[in-house]
């Protein structure tokens, strides 16, 4: 192959590869935005269920950040954030009695798995999945908390 050819296929290769990160990129997650915990849709076992949850997800340049806020079944005022990104690395989340880190990654386009860890010990794992239509936001946890129980919980939100 001439040089002058070889440099313009490794030119288009790379022209190329640059717009498929740029569509990557421009490509909105469907978790971003803010979503509701539908109580009626949900399930906790043991319980009882929170009194309500806010989560809020927002795609930055440093991965995802994540905010939640609520009301726990006791009354008591709940609030936690984490940064992270879909790796499968451990991140820091605060908010919770039960966990300290997560490390996510994705299934596919519209379903993430992550896992929970309390002092570097696994305690649970989470299927996040959006609806086809963006709407719906389901998050399937099963582990065990702080305290021994064993938990199986299925929080619905709504987009809002």
């Amino acid at each position: 192959m001439h040089a002058l050819s070889r440099i313009f296929v490794v030119a288009v290769v790379f022209s190329l590869s640059g717009f498929a990160t740029v569509a990557t990129a421009a490509t909105p997650d469907p978790t971003d935005g803010s979503w509701t915990l539908n109580l009626a849709n949900s399930k906790f076992s043991p319980g009882p269920p929170v009194q309500s949850q806010t989560r809020t997800y927002a795609t930055t340049a440093q991965g995802v950040a994540l905010s939640f806020s609520g009301v726990a079944a006791d009354g008591s005022k709940t609030s936690g954030q984490s940064n992270y990104r879909y790796d499968g690395k451990d991140y820091p989340i605060s908010g919770s009695p039960d966990f300290d880190t997560i490390a996510v990654t994705r299934v596919d386009a519209h379903t993430a798995k992550s896992v929970q860890k309390k002092d570097g010990k696994t305690i649970g794992t989470t299927i996040r999945k959006v609806s086809m239509d963006g709407k719906v936001l389901t998050l399937r946890s099963k582990g065990t908390n702080a305290a021994g129980t064993p938990f199986h919980n299925v929080m619905v939100f709504d987009k809002q």
